[in-house]
């Protein structure tokens, strides 16, 4: 609670109530801490092994994509507690993503609206910085997604790119095809644009890897759709052999928001948080059931507490990510969380 009544209110004072300035200090911290956060571990982790699609977790929270898009404070997420990092979303053409601002925060709603659109220094830049600096010492997924210049048509091969320069230190990796701040992206979600997506990258994967295991694809899901194109998205997934989905993306909706702040959820974006807790564990759920438990699935979205990550496990979640709590709350989140799930 000392980060939410204390350490949050300064950060955001010396960051002129600016999300994004709060972040980039955070993240500069946190980048220039590295090693020297290792003893932090002591505190923060709770050792609760498990094994999902192939890989060994130390433990069952991840860090999800979008708070450390570009690689630069690994050593410092495995300290604070995290069983495995999601890096990006990271593009093949380095971006600055949408104007800004582009990140807003409802303290009343315990929620958090971005736009930020895959701002990020390119796949190139992120496999220079894991070939000098090394991995952390938990698993890395790696989300790619689509660069906006791009055309759609082209967007198969733009992604291949990113699978193949990134090949060689991600643990797994994550397709974006969810986001809302990439215009189009979501087309990618729908059945025939999925299929010939998934095929590539998994010919792609199967030719890097060689006599080796293929690296794990997984795919992250908008929680808007509904329960028949989910459906249909997970039977393609199935057929090309992906190892997992993870869910969800943020959403478009505003239901939930808190009345006092309806002006700033005015704002374009994707809204994560509080608001998309249910939706995440139905979906989660909807998925567990619709593949009888045999696709994996990575729950995200709204996990404010162990009693929400708990019910996603519950729902049929192996895993567990946040992004939106470890900003509201602090990486004191982390450690509860662990401790209510390893329990």
């Amino acid at each position: 609670m000392l980060y939410e009544k204390l350490i949050r209110p300064v950060l955001y004072r010396l960051g002129s109530n600016d999300p994004e300035v709060v972040h980039e200090r955070t993240m500069r911290v946190l980048s220039r801490a590295g090693a020297a956060a290792a003893p932090l571990r002591r505190y923060f982790a709770v050792d609760d092994p498990v094994t999902v699609f192939g890989l060994s977790f130390p433990n069952r929270v991840g860090l999800a994509a979008g708070m450390d898009k570009d690689g630069r404070a690994l050593a410092a997420w495995p300290a604070l507690g995290f069983g495995f990092v999601e890096v990006g979303t990271v593009t093949r053409l380095a971006q600055p993503g949408n104007p800004k601002p582009r990140l807003f925060t409802l303290p009343r709603s315990e929620a958090v609206i971005n736009r930020m659109g895959f701002n990020n220094a390119g796949a190139e830049a992120l496999a220079r910085r894991l070939a000098s600096r090394g991995k952390p010492g938990v698993p890395l997924g790696v989300s790619i997604g689509k660069s906006k210049v791009v055309p759609l048509e082209e967007a198969v091969a733009d992604y291949q790119a990113s699978l193949r320069t990134l090949y060689p230190y991600a643990d797994y990796f994550a397709v974006n095809v969810s986001s809302p701040n990439t215009p189009g992206l979501r087309t990618l979600q729908d059945k025939s644009a999925l299929a010939e997506l998934l095929a590539t990258l998994q010919d792609t994967s199967r030719e890097l890897a060689g006599e080796r295991r293929p690296t794990p694809l997984l795919v992250k899901v908008a929680p808007d759709l509904t329960d028949p194109a989910l459906a249909e998205l997970l039977e393609v997934c199935e057929t090309h052999g992906v190892s997992g989905i993870i869910a969800t993306n943020t959403t478009l909706s505003r239901e939930g928001v808190d009345a006092r702040e309806r002006t700033l959820a005015a704002e374009t974006g994707g809204l994560s948080g509080r608001p998309l807790t249910a939706r995440a564990r139905d979906v989660v759920r909807f998925v567990h059931g619709e593949t009888g438990g045999k696709l994996p699935v990575i729950g995200v979205g709204g996990v404010l507490s162990g009693q929400d990550a708990q019910r996603l496990l519950d729902a049929g979640a192996s895993l567990v990510q946040l992004y939106t709590g470890l900003v509201l709350k602090g990486p004191g989140l982390v450690r509860r969380i662990n401790r209510t799930v390893a329990a």
